[in-house]
C-alpha cells in the first residue's frame, strides 16, 4: 500500500467518514457513482469494487457486464455540501476489467493513454479551462436572474452569492480558482480554474460541474451547462488554455519568433487547425452545441488562428515578459457540456500530430473573420467548422486520428449514440416550426 492510500485511510478514520463515493464517467461525460463504507476502502484500493457495467452508457453489453472501479487515492476529497457531522468523501476511479486490465471504454483511460504517448515523446500536457454556465430559477425555461453583462459588478444578489459559495466549495476540495466574473449574457457566469496537468484538470472539470449544480440547488436555483439556452444571447464555452512542458521548460515558448511560439507550439496549433473539423463532434457533442457556434457572439465558426483575434478558433495570447512559463494557446471550440476526458485527449492527439509530423502553420488571421465574404474566406483558405452535429459526425467517421485517439470501443459507440440523437432531433417538430408554419401553410 502506497503513502497516499495510507493517508486516505488515516483521514477517513480521523474524520469519522462512514461513506466514500466512487466516481467515474460514462462515454458522454455524465458522472456516475456508487458508495462504499469505510470498512471496504482498503479492499477497494487493493482489488477494486465490482459493479454492473452493462448499466452504464457506452460501457459493456450484458454478457460483458462485470467491471471493477478502482479508486485513485490522489483524488480523495470531502464533499463540502455534506454536513461536518456526517462527512462523505469522494474519489475518482479507473474502470478495469475483472483481470485488472484497463477497460478501453473508460474515458479516463482514453485520456491516460494519450497522456502516456505524449510522455513517451518527452512532454507533459497542462490545461487551464474557462468554464461558462447559466443560473436560472428552475429547469423549465431560461429566465435570467439578472441583467448583467461582461465583467459587470452587480449589486449583491442571488447570482453573485451563488458564484462565491461555489468558489469556496471548489477550494475546499482542493481545486484552485484563478478568476471569476459575470459573463456577457444575463445570468451567465464564468469561473476559470488554475492550470494543472490534464488528468487532474479533467477530474476537476467533472467536480466543477457537479459543485456548481449542488450549490445552486441548495439555494433553490438551477445551474445549467447547456451550450445555448437562449436564442438571442451568447452560449457557454469552455475555452481551453493549453501548453506542453519538457521537464520544467515550456515547450511552446520562443522569444525569437514573432508569434512567441516555438516550432513545437506552431506544430501544435497547426495540428488543432488541421483536425478541428474531425474532432468537432467531441468538443461540441450535442445538437444544441451548434446553435452556439452558428450565431456569432465571438463563438468560433471558422478554422483559423490569431494572436489578438477573438473570432479565431485558436488564439495565441502574448506571454508576459519574464513569465515565459505562461506561454500557451487558447483553443476556443469546446463548450462546457463536453466530456472533458475525451475532449482533452483529442486536443492533445491533434496537437501532437502537428508536432510529430511538422505540420506547417497557416497564415495568421488578424481581422474579424465574421466580416469576410465567403469568397474572401475561400481565397484565404479558411474553412468552416461543421454547422450541425450531423456534419460533425460525418467528419469524425472519416477520421483516422480520432479513431486512434479514442480507441475502437469509444469511437464506434460514440458515433452510434450520436447518430441516434441526431435522428431523434431530426424528426422533432420544434416550436419555431409551429409558430412560423402552422398559421401560414
Amino acid at each position: 500500500m502506497d503513502r497516499q492510500q495510507e493517508y486516505v485511510l488515516r483521514t477517513v478514520e480521523e474524520r469519522g467518514v462512514r461513506f466514500i463515493r466512487l466516481w467515474f464517467t460514462d462515454v458522454l461525460g455524465f458522472l456516475k457513482s456508487f458508495a462504499i463504507t469505510s470498512h471496504d476502502l482498503e479492499t477497494a484500493f487493493e482489488e477494486g469494487m465490482g459493479f454492473d457495467g452493462s448499466a452504464i452508457e457506452g460501457f459493456a453489453r450484458a454478457q460483458e457486464s462485470d467491471m471493477l472501479a478502482k479508486p485513485d487515492p490522489n483524488t480523495f476529497a470531502l464533499l463540502p455540501w455534506r454536513p461536518d457531522s456526517e462527512p462523505v468523501a469522494r474519489m475518482f476511479c479507473d474502470v478495469l476489467l475483472p483481470d485488472g486490465s484497463p477497460f478501453e471504454g473508460d474515458p479516463r483511460w482514453v485520456l491516460r493513454r494519450n497522456l502516456q504517448r505524449a510522455s513517451d515523446a518527452g512532454f507533459t500536457f497542462f490545461v487551464a479551462p474557462e468554464l461558462e454556465y447559466f443560473y436560472f430559477p428552475d429547469s423549465t425555461e431560461p429566465r435570467p436572474l439578472d441583467n448583467g453583462g461582461y465583467f459587470d459588478l452587480t449589486p449583491i444578489d442571488v447570482s453573485s452569492d451563488l458564484r462565491r459559495h461555489t468558489i469556496l466549495a471548489l477550494e475546499a476540495m482542493g481545486i484552485p480558482v484563478e478568476y471569476s466574473h459575470h459573463e456577457v449574457a444575463p445570468s451567465q457566469h464564468e469561473i476559470d480554474l488554475r492550470y494543472a496537468d490534464a488528468l487532474t484538470m479533467a477530474d476537476s472539470i467533472m467536480t466543477f460541474r457537479l459543485t456548481v449544480k449542488e450549490v445552486a440547488m441548495d439555494r433553490g436555483m438551477y445551474a445549467t451547462f447547456m451550450p445555448k439556452p437562449m436564442t438571442d444571447q451568447a452560449g457557454s464555452a469552455m475555452h481551453c488554455h493549453v501548453s506542453l512542458f519538457e521537464g520544467n521548460q515550456n515547450a511552446f515558448f520562443d522569444a525569437s519568433d514573432e508569434t512567441g511560439l516555438s516550432k513545437v507550439g506552431q506544430g501544435f496549433v497547426a495540428g488543432l487547425l488541421a483536425h478541428a473539423q474531425e474532432m468537432s463532434a467531441l468538443t461540441n457533442q450535442w445538437v444544441n452545441s451548434y446553435k452556439r457556434l452558428a450565431t456569432g457572439y465571438e463563438a468560433p465558426a471558422y478554422v483559423c488562428w490569431g494572436r489578438h483575434n477573438k473570432s479565431a478558433l485558436v488564439r495565441v495570447p502574448t506571454a508576459k515578459p519574464g513569465k515565459e512559463a505562461s506561454a500557451r494557446i487558447e483553443f476556443r471550440a469546446p463548450d462546457s457540456a463536453c466530456n472533458p476526458y475525451l475532449t482533452l485527449a483529442m486536443i492533445l492527439a491533434a496537437g501532437m500530430a502537428g508536432v510529430e509530423n511538422s505540420y506547417e502553420l497557416p497564415p495568421e488571421a488578424s481581422d474579424n473573420i465574421y466580416e469576410h465574404t465567403p469568397e474572401e474566406l475561400r481565397a484565404a483558405g479558411i474553412t468552416a467548422l461543421p454547422s450541425s452535429l450531423y456534419a460533425a459526425l460525418g467528419a469524425m467517421e472519416r477520421s483516422e486520428i480520432v479513431a486512434e485517439a479514442l480507441g475502437e470501443h469509444v469511437f464506434e459507440w460514440f458515433l452510434r449514440n450520436k447518430h441516434e440523437e441526431w435522428n431523434s432531433y431530426r424528426g422533432y417538430v420544434t416550436p419555431y416550426e409551429l409558430e412560423r408554419y402552422l398559421p401560414l401553410l
